[in-house]
């Protein structure tokens, strides 16, 4: 059986910050009548032993999000590590925590550090950048501290990496986001789109952040990142990194880019053909299609109803899946970056193509400016790799004087696939 992989909301949507651009904290309408927010013990223990008897291969990674979870506290962690243990049957258990960091102490990095948890922490960058929507409650600045907890992982050298959201008001300064997370200890970076349709009025279920199927009026939500404002902010920190720190830090959209570049199939879900395998379980056991539609209309059942592995593999979530290589407009099936983006999240796919086809990816702008312009030094790194070689060779190649990468236009490339075949002869029409 396929694997799959399940994003854990044992709190819910409960969080202790009010982040302007979070579409998750409205969840909380799905569930009107829920007075503890928490996994309860035997939900826990059956999700525990379901998620590692489903899974197929020898290692199984539990990641643990939110809303916020470490609001449970550390005690609740050491019972999912007990269950974990009783019920590994021989497999490594790895897990990784997403939290925005305020709620982090001594207390919680000696138990991360002793059970080698990866941890991802929320900033969206300086000061200025990250108050700007993710605020508390009381609509107080967060920015200290985060900046505390992570001072704290480091103290207890905890693994952690940075998930920064790009949006209206830090899109425009991407050195300085890029610089910043550097300096401050960051070696892995991701960097997430916030793109939200908001409606004109609430939803029967009290939702006003609405699928890209919702026909009613809605408009772009004000803090939505730009498509070419994204493209150009992936560009600049592409620029820079390229050019000083390959090896040395890590972007996650770049390394899945020369994923790609080599012919290989995408590690993330977004840039994949099809999807359907990145579920999403909250804290009542019910499951749904992804995290990203988290709606009536995509919830596949209760793990106390139905197997976690029926619902995996359910007929509901296989056309889920596929959906997103069949609603591809044929706009995006004779794009010369196909290859890469595969039409990205269908989340985002609201608006309609140059020719009126509906579909459109509304980032598609930013994408093909930021495919486009990594692709001659994409093609010099995979060729390194398969010369088994280190793509870092690529700085001391761009530093020697009056030295640039080849710039012709890509669909007259080399293949990314390896097959020696121009491009627009080999996956570009087998992809359209």
């Amino acid at each position: 059986m396929p694997g799959f992989h399940t994003l854990t909301k044992p709190i819910g949507p409960i969080c202790n910050l009010d982040c302007k651009y979070c579409f998750y904290l409205e969840k909380e309408a799905l569930y009107p009548n829920v007075k503890k927010w928490a996994m309860s013990d035997d939900l826990l223990e059956d999700y525990v032993r379901q998620y590692i008897e489903a899974q197929p291969a020898d290692k199984v990674q539990f990641a643990w999000q939110g809303g916020e979870p470490t609001l449970l506290g550390v005690d609740f962690f050491r019972k999912v590590v007990r269950l974990q243990s009783n019920y590994a049957n021989g497999k490594t258990i790895e897990n990784a925590l997403q939290t925005n960091g305020t709620l982090l102490d001594d207390t919680w990095a000696e138990f991360l550090s002793e059970r080698k948890w990866l941890v991802g922490i929320s900033i969206d960058g300086p000061r200025a950048l990250h108050d700007a929507y993710r605020v508390d409650k009381g609509s107080q600045p967060t920015f200290d501290r985060v900046l505390r907890g992570i001072e704290v992982l480091r103290r207890h050298k905890v693994e952690f990496n940075t998930l920064t959201t790009v949006h209206r008001a830090n899109a425009s300064n991407p050195l300085e986001v890029y610089r910043f997370l550097r300096e401050n200890g960051s070696g892995y970076m991701q960097f997430i789109p916030i793109v939200e349709k908001i409606s004109a009025s609430p939803t029967s279920q009290g939702l006003t952040l609405i699928t890209p199927s919702y026909k009613e009026e809605s408009t772009i939500a004000p803090w939505s990142v730009e498509a070419e404002q994204y493209g150009r902010f992936l560009c600049a920190i592409f620029d820079e990194w390229v050019h000083n720190d390959v090896g040395r830090v890590f972007v996650q959209l770049f390394d899945v880019s020369l994923e790609m570049w080599m012919g290989m199939e995408a590690s993330l879900c977004v840039f994949r053909r099809t999807c359907g395998s990145e579920l999403a379980i909250e804290h009542s056991g019910d499951v749904y299609s992804c995290d990203h539609f988290v709606y009536p209309e995509n919830k596949l059942g209760n793990i106390m109803e139905s197997s976690l592995r029926s619902l995996a593999d359910s007929p509901q979530q296989r056309a889920f899946g596929a959906g997103k290589n069949n609603t591809l407009p044929q706009y995006c099936r004779k794009c010369e970056v196909r290859f890469a983006c595969n039409g990205e999240c269908p989340k985002h796919r609201f608006i309609t193509t140059p020719d009126g086809e509906p579909g459109l990816n509304y980032l598609c702008a930013g994408y093909k400016m930021f495919f486009s312009h990594i692709d001659p030094y994409m093609r010099f790194m995979a060729g390194e790799l398969r010369s088994q070689r280190a793509p870092a060779n690529i700085m001391q190649f761009l530093h020697k004087p009056d030295i640039k990468p080849p710039q012709q236009p890509l669909r007259n490339q080399p293949c990314p696939c390896g097959s020696e075949r121009k491009f627009k002869h080999c996956c570009q029409r087998e992809s359209s």
